[in-house]
Protein backbone atom coordinates (compact mmCIF):
# COMPACT_ATOMS: atom_id res chain seq x y z
CA UNK A 1 0.00 0.00 0.00
CA UNK A 2 1.99 2.76 -1.36
CA UNK A 3 1.25 6.45 -1.06
CA UNK A 4 -1.78 6.46 -2.85
CA UNK A 5 -3.67 3.99 -1.13
CA UNK A 6 -7.29 4.39 -0.52
CA UNK A 7 -6.37 4.34 3.13
CA UNK A 8 -4.94 8.12 3.11
CA UNK A 9 -8.62 9.02 1.91
CA UNK A 10 -11.47 9.44 4.03
CA UNK A 11 -13.78 6.70 1.72
CA UNK A 12 -12.97 3.50 3.52
CA UNK A 13 -13.32 5.48 6.61
CA UNK A 14 -16.94 7.10 5.65
CA UNK A 15 -18.53 3.45 4.25
CA UNK A 16 -17.24 1.48 7.49
CA UNK A 17 -18.68 4.53 9.45
CA UNK A 18 -22.13 4.31 7.66
CA UNK A 19 -22.13 0.62 7.25
CA UNK A 20 -21.55 0.22 11.29
CA UNK A 21 -24.85 2.74 11.77
CA UNK A 22 -26.73 0.96 9.28
CA UNK A 23 -25.97 -2.31 10.16
CA UNK A 24 -26.31 -1.57 13.83
CA UNK A 25 -30.12 0.22 13.48
CA UNK A 26 -31.08 -2.65 10.94
CA UNK A 27 -30.29 -5.79 13.21
CA UNK A 28 -31.24 -3.73 16.52
CA UNK A 29 -34.56 -3.06 15.26
CA UNK A 30 -35.41 -5.56 13.00
CA UNK A 31 -33.98 -8.70 14.72
CA UNK A 32 -31.70 -8.36 18.09
CA UNK A 33 -34.66 -6.64 20.13
CA UNK A 34 -37.61 -9.08 18.22
CA UNK A 35 -35.73 -12.22 19.22
CA UNK A 36 -34.84 -11.09 22.62
CA UNK A 37 -38.61 -10.22 23.70
CA UNK A 38 -39.78 -13.70 22.62
CA UNK A 39 -37.15 -15.66 24.39
CA UNK A 40 -36.28 -13.67 27.24
CA UNK A 41 -38.76 -12.89 30.45
CA UNK A 42 -40.15 -9.61 30.67
CA UNK A 43 -37.30 -8.62 33.42
CA UNK A 44 -34.82 -9.88 31.62
CA UNK A 45 -35.44 -8.34 28.62
CA UNK A 46 -36.31 -4.63 30.54
CA UNK A 47 -32.38 -5.03 31.63
CA UNK A 48 -31.06 -6.26 28.42
CA UNK A 49 -32.39 -3.54 26.96
CA UNK A 50 -31.47 -0.76 29.48
CA UNK A 51 -27.88 -1.83 28.93
CA UNK A 52 -28.27 -1.76 24.98
CA UNK A 53 -29.94 0.92 24.46
CA UNK A 54 -27.39 4.06 25.73
CA UNK A 55 -24.71 2.50 23.41
CA UNK A 56 -27.46 2.13 20.22
CA UNK A 57 -28.49 5.35 20.81
CA UNK A 58 -24.70 6.67 21.72
CA UNK A 59 -23.74 5.28 18.13
CA UNK A 60 -27.16 7.06 16.49
CA UNK A 61 -25.58 10.47 17.85
CA UNK A 62 -21.84 10.16 17.35
CA UNK A 63 -21.90 8.33 13.28
CA UNK A 64 -23.46 11.71 12.04
CA UNK A 65 -20.28 13.56 13.25
CA UNK A 66 -18.01 10.79 12.11
CA UNK A 67 -20.00 10.93 8.69
CA UNK A 68 -19.77 14.48 8.33
CA UNK A 69 -15.81 14.40 9.06
CA UNK A 70 -15.79 11.57 6.56
CA UNK A 71 -17.71 12.81 3.89
CA UNK A 72 -15.78 12.24 0.82
CA UNK A 73 -15.77 15.07 -1.56
CA UNK A 74 -15.43 15.66 -4.89
CA UNK A 75 -12.05 14.27 -6.85
CA UNK A 76 -11.91 17.43 -8.90
CA UNK A 77 -10.55 21.05 -7.30
CA UNK A 78 -13.84 22.89 -8.19
CA UNK A 79 -15.90 20.02 -6.92
CA UNK A 80 -17.81 19.44 -3.54
CA UNK A 81 -14.88 19.93 -0.80
CA UNK A 82 -14.44 16.97 1.62
CA UNK A 83 -15.61 16.32 5.39
CA UNK A 84 -17.54 19.26 6.94
CA UNK A 85 -17.31 21.85 4.43
CA UNK A 86 -18.68 19.35 1.98
CA UNK A 87 -21.74 18.28 4.05
CA UNK A 88 -22.48 22.17 4.61
CA UNK A 89 -21.99 22.67 1.15
CA UNK A 90 -25.34 24.09 -0.56
CA UNK A 91 -25.88 21.07 -3.11
CA UNK A 92 -25.36 18.82 -0.12
CA UNK A 93 -28.32 20.46 1.93
CA UNK A 94 -31.42 17.96 1.34
CA UNK A 95 -29.07 14.87 0.92
CA UNK A 96 -26.12 15.28 3.49
CA UNK A 97 -26.88 17.68 5.55
CA UNK A 98 -30.95 17.24 6.55
CA UNK A 99 -30.37 13.14 6.68
CA UNK A 100 -26.94 13.77 8.85
CA UNK A 101 -29.00 16.67 11.45
CA UNK A 102 -31.91 14.54 11.39
CA UNK A 103 -30.56 11.08 12.72
CA UNK A 104 -28.16 13.17 14.90
CA UNK A 105 -31.36 15.02 16.32
CA UNK A 106 -33.48 12.22 16.82
CA UNK A 107 -30.31 9.71 18.30
CA UNK A 108 -29.83 12.10 21.08
CA UNK A 109 -33.82 12.66 21.54
CA UNK A 110 -33.39 9.07 22.14
CA UNK A 111 -30.36 9.25 24.48
CA UNK A 112 -30.80 12.20 26.49
CA UNK A 113 -34.42 12.62 27.21
CA UNK A 114 -36.91 9.61 26.05
CA UNK A 115 -34.26 7.41 27.11
CA UNK A 116 -33.94 8.52 31.17
CA UNK A 117 -37.85 9.20 30.93
CA UNK A 118 -38.86 5.64 29.89
CA UNK A 119 -36.05 4.70 32.85
CA UNK A 120 -38.13 7.22 35.07
CA UNK A 121 -41.01 5.11 33.94
CA UNK A 122 -39.91 1.78 34.14
CA UNK A 123 -39.26 2.24 37.91
CA UNK A 124 -42.27 3.86 39.03
CA UNK A 125 -43.90 0.83 37.33
CA UNK A 126 -41.79 -1.41 39.63
CA UNK A 127 -42.28 0.34 42.70
CA UNK A 128 -46.38 0.10 41.48
CA UNK A 129 -46.00 -3.57 40.73
CA UNK A 130 -44.96 -4.53 44.49
CA UNK A 131 -47.63 -2.58 45.42
CA UNK A 132 -50.09 -3.41 43.44
CA UNK A 133 -48.90 -7.32 43.61
CA UNK A 134 -49.20 -7.59 39.96
CA UNK A 135 -46.98 -7.04 37.01
CA UNK A 136 -47.59 -3.92 34.69
CA UNK A 137 -47.87 -6.51 32.23
CA UNK A 138 -50.37 -8.71 33.36
CA UNK A 139 -53.91 -9.42 32.41
CA UNK A 140 -56.04 -5.90 33.10
CA UNK A 141 -57.35 -4.92 35.54
CA UNK A 142 -54.76 -2.86 36.52
CA UNK A 143 -55.04 0.15 39.48
CA UNK A 144 -55.32 3.79 38.20
CA UNK A 145 -51.88 4.20 39.02
CA UNK A 146 -50.51 1.19 37.11
CA UNK A 147 -52.97 2.36 34.52
CA UNK A 148 -51.47 5.65 34.37
CA UNK A 149 -48.07 4.60 34.50
CA UNK A 150 -48.63 1.83 31.32
CA UNK A 151 -50.32 4.92 29.13
CA UNK A 152 -46.61 6.80 29.49
CA UNK A 153 -44.91 4.58 29.34
CA UNK A 154 -46.66 3.62 26.29
CA UNK A 155 -46.54 7.36 24.67
CA UNK A 156 -42.77 7.38 25.39
CA UNK A 157 -42.36 4.02 23.87
CA UNK A 158 -44.03 4.61 20.89
CA UNK A 159 -42.21 8.45 20.44
CA UNK A 160 -38.98 6.69 20.73
CA UNK A 161 -39.85 4.48 18.57
CA UNK A 162 -41.06 6.62 15.81
CA UNK A 163 -37.71 8.50 15.94
CA UNK A 164 -35.76 5.27 15.49
CA UNK A 165 -37.56 5.15 12.62
CA UNK A 166 -36.99 8.13 11.29
CA UNK A 167 -33.35 7.80 11.94
CA UNK A 168 -33.41 4.52 10.30
CA UNK A 169 -35.29 5.94 7.14
CA UNK A 170 -32.50 9.10 7.53
CA UNK A 171 -30.05 7.07 7.56
CA UNK A 172 -31.52 5.53 4.04
CA UNK A 173 -31.97 8.95 2.64
CA UNK A 174 -28.12 9.55 3.38
CA UNK A 175 -27.01 5.81 1.82
CA UNK A 176 -29.35 6.70 -0.75
CA UNK A 177 -27.26 9.83 -1.78
CA UNK A 178 -23.64 8.38 -0.71
CA UNK A 179 -24.19 5.51 -2.79
CA UNK A 180 -24.93 8.39 -5.96
CA UNK A 181 -21.33 9.29 -5.30
CA UNK A 182 -19.67 5.93 -6.21
CA UNK A 183 -18.12 5.60 -9.73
Amino acid sequence: MGEGSVLFTLAPYQVLSYGTLLGTQVFHTFFNSIASFKVLERPQFAILQRAVFPIYFGIQTVSPALLALTYPGSKSAFGVPSSLSGVLHESNRWGVLVPLGTIFATGLLNLAYLLPETNKITALRRAQETKDGKASYDAKPHSKEMTELNKQFGKIHGISSLANLITLLATIVYGINLSSRLE
